[in-house]
């Protein structure tokens, strides 16, 4: 019976040896940003293993929320890349011939989004086996910047600055002396591997070329910078000038306003008297026709007075005229009366008439 048992193991070992294996291992793989990066998949057939070949890769995104996507197919002899637009165009079958047992691809032009387990699939009917490797892209540290974060005086205290624009962490900083043999001043030796140095009571030994070099694990950058440490400076002058500069800005802003509201004012005003409808006003009354009229009158009036009556009246009368109108009037030049005689008189038709002398009291002689 034990004997039977150990034939049965046997034969499902020879079996086993015999049907469809990948041969590489799991792995975790690094690369930077930018980079191409290589699966490998090597497979061996059993032979048993009949069936048609299919070699499938799928991706399992770093986000749990998405569902598994199929990124290369290889089926029917043919191969299809465009499963996965993210990558399409950026993911080929290394070999050109995959029967031969190397399903390996290569991954172009590496993306943040690329980060994810990547499966591959091989079936050959009846055996099916996979295996799994983690893809990690890392950003390289690129557009490092060194700068003083301070002045640099004497008795002041700084900052040295090291900024990388970017870089996947773990991040690790050095710093250096370069412009002479001299090492880093001993009070910056307990920060010379981060990226800030601060700097106490500076003095001018402190000044030089100093360098930072930022490294992960899959690449470096490198910057500089001149540290010069000088007297201190008029700070009195400078913010005199400053709060002097700032006043001339405010006056000539407070001008310029002021010159605009004033046209303003001056093209609205102008519009309006140009849009403004007036009307019509009747001419004034001339003055002549009824200076005219009141002479006309008071002649009609003396016409019909006695002569000895006439002369005060005439004055009275005449005096009553507005001086205006009476200027303003049209008048025609007076002539002395004619003297005619008496005989001249008779021979016109005229007749006498007695007029009654008076006295100066006024009563009749």
């Amino acid at each position: 019976m034990a004997l039977l048992l150990r034939l049965v193991l046997l034969c499902g070992v020879a079996d086993f040896t015999r049907s469809l294996r990948v041969t590489t291992p799991e792995q975790t793989i690094e690369k930077a940003k930018g980079e191409t990066a290589h699966l490998p998949c090597k497979f061996t057939l059993g032979s048993e293993d009949h069936g048609p070949l299919d070699i499938e890769w799928l991706l399992s995104p770093a986000d749990n929320q998405q569902v598994d996507q199929v990124i290369i197919l290889y089926s029917g002899d043919k191969i299809y890349e465009d499963y996965y637009k993210d990558l399409k165009g950026r993911v080929h079958f290394t070999s050109s011939d995959l029967k031969s047992g190397d399903a390996s691809i290569n991954v172009t032009n590496l993306q943040l989004s690329d980060i994810g387990t990547y499966q591959c699939k091989v079936k050959k009917a009846p055996g099916v086996e996979s295996k799994k490797i983690q893809l990690t892209v890392l950003v390289k540290p690129s557009g490092t910047r060194c700068y003083v974060d301070g002045l640099e005086e004497i008795g002041n205290d700084f900052k040295l600055k090291c900024e990388p624009k970017e870089g996947s962490l773990p991040l690790r900083y050095e710093w250096q002396r370069v412009s002479e043999s001299q090492k880093l001043p001993t009070s910056w030796l307990a920060e010379m591997n981060s990226p800030i140095i601060s700097v106490k009571n500076a003095s001018t030994e402190y000044s030089g070329v100093y360098s930072c070099t930022v490294k992960n694990r899959v690449g470096s950058d490198q910057c500089t910078l001149r540290l010069n440490v000088v007297p201190p400076s008029n700070r009195a002058g400078t913010i005199a000038g400053a709060v002097i500069g700032t006043l001339l800005a405010l006056v000539l802003i407070g001008l310029i306003v002021f010159c605009c509201r004033k046209k303003r004012r001056e093209e609205k005003y102008e519009k309006e008297v140009h849009h403004d409808i007036r009307e019509d006003v009747p001419p004034p009354k001339s003055r002549t026709s009824t200076a005219r009229s009141y002479i006309g009158s008071n002649h009609s009036s003396l016409g019909s007075m006695s002569p000895s009556n006439m002369e005060g009246y005439s004055k009275t009368q005449y005096n009553q005229v507005p001086s205006e109108d009476f200027e303003r009037a049209p008048q025609s030049p007076t002539l002395p009366p004619a003297k005619v005689a008496a005989p001249n008189l008779s021979r016109m038709g005229a007749v006498p008439v007695m007029i009654p002398a008076q006295s100066k009291d006024g009563s009749i002689v």
